[in-house]
């Protein structure tokens, strides 16, 4: 009777300790972040660069003491601007590498190639570029701009302001280009714009011989109404298609190109004296003089140990998203995926250019809307801004099929693409 008592006092102590020991390494267990972003490829000149921002945030959390008192580890995978290789990528981080959290990816084609593997194995990931909208996921959290955010007060600015009437929409050959600029063919078709004032021309990723292209453009702008080029080109098919602007000549004063995946990265290096005066429509730029931007950019020199690299867009919603997962990861006092999603919408951060940016319940944020002209060192001087913020619409008030669709991830309605007319949820993202 005695030595039964005794094996269970035994029994119970090593449990005990068993399970303190437990806890004690579950303490120092790392919080693992994804960062998943191209490092080679086409899409390498834009992306490394948030890779390197995602580092830095991450290393200037562990210096304020991690996160629920454990250590940020960064996981850096390389999709090499294979779009099917980010939904492998993903699925490594979430099921072999076990991250808490992904901030990744940068144009649509990936963004929708991770998607479905982040909502079957219910991770979380951040997405930090302007996108066409038309998508609310439960597990994505969009910090970069909507089309209401972005390439429609673009349209606005060049219609009201620059006078503009006759439109060239040209862009990559995939989704982001093409779903914007069917949005924004209905916006100036509903604004009375004729169809045959309208040019839509598509590149390859990686395109390189514009002269054709350029030839075309000042072909069509020569037909004595005001021309401008809204520009949907990705990655470094930038670099010469603005080289070739300038070889033939094509000034912002008779054909204004407006941008909306250039920012001061992509201008690095090419002599932006010829393209003065082009434009970019982004909710940030590194011009913006505000301390706490000015702030940003001595952090960022410090770490890259280059003081002429350069700040953008996609920098400051990583910044963004990644203070509202801390915060929400704070609330909720766990990285559990199902209590940040919930903790986290309604949060809001201070942005770099002013303002605050909040996570609203369809997973977009509040950002201003700013457009910017190319200086000659390569910086953007702001020409016009929204007086406040704007909140970001995952489905366009503008296309038929989806002006009807609201996105609202707190319950009871909890739907991604709520019809209000029907009074249905379809349960599944519409094309």
């Amino acid at each position: 009777m005695r030595k039964g008592r005794i094996g269970k006092a035994l029994a119970a102590l090593v449990a005990t300790v068993g399970l303190t020991a437990g806890v004690a390494h579950a303490e120092k267990d790392p919080i693992k972040v994804g960062v998943l972003h191209s490092l080679s490829g086409t899409m390498a000149i834009s992306e490394t660069t948030l890779k390197d921002t995602m580092l830095m945030l991450i290393e200037e959390q562990n210096e304020q003491g991690g996160l629920l008192g454990r250590k940020l580890k960064p996981v850096v995978v390389d999709p090499a601007s294979d779009w099917p290789l980010f939904a492998e990528k993903a699925r490594e981080l979430l099921a072999k590498k076990k991250v808490d959290v992904i901030f990744g990816s940068w144009t649509s084609v990936s963004r929708k190639s991770v998607l479905p593997v982040v909502e079957e194995l219910n991770g979380l990931m951040f997405y930090p570029v302007q996108y066409e909208g038309e998508e609310s996921s439960e597990n994505i959290f969009y910090t970069g701009a909507a089309p209401n955010q972005q390439s429609v007060p673009a349209v606005d600015y060049l219609m009201n302001e620059v006078g503009v009437e006759r439109w060239v929409l040209e862009g990559t050959d995939y989704v982001f280009p093409r779903t914007t600029n069917k949005i924004l063919k209905q916006y100036l078709v509903d604004h009375g714009v004729a169809e045959a004032d309208i040019r839509i021309n598509y590149t390859p990723f990686g395109h390189s011989d514009w002269q054709s292209e350029v030839s075309r453009i000042k072909e069509f702008g020569s037909q004595g109404k005001k021309t401008a080029v809204v520009s949907t080109i990705n990655g470094d098919a930038n670099v010469p298609f603005y080289k070739e602007l300038a070889n033939q000549d094509v000034s912002a004063e008779d054909i204004p190109v407006i941008a909306m995946s250039v920012g001061e990265q992509e201008l690095s290096g090419i002599d932006t004296e010829p393209l003065v005066g082009h434009m970019a429509a982004w909710n940030y730029f590194m011009s913006v003089p505000t301390k706490r931007n000015i702030q940003f950019i001595r952090q960022w020199h410090d770490h890259i140990g280059d003081k002429g690299r350069v700040t953008n867009d996609p920098m400051e919603a990583h910044y963004l998203g990644f203070n509202m997962w801390v915060k929400a990861v704070q609330q909720a006092g766990t990285t559990d995926v199902d209590a940040v999603k919930d903790a986290i919408i309604g949060v809001s951060v201070p942005n770099l250019t002013g303002g605050i940016a909040t996570m609203m319940p369809n997973h977009h944020i509040t950002k201003p809307v700013l457009i910017g002209e190319i200086q000659p060192d390569g910086q953007f001087s702001v020409v016009w801004e929204t007086p406040g913020t704007v909140a970001g619409d995952a489905w366009s008030d503008y296309l038929p099929g989806s002006k009807d669709l609201i996105a609202d991830w707190r319950n009871p309605l909890s739907c991604g693409n709520y019809n209000v007319e029907t009074g249905e949820c379809s349960g599944q993202n519409v094309e």
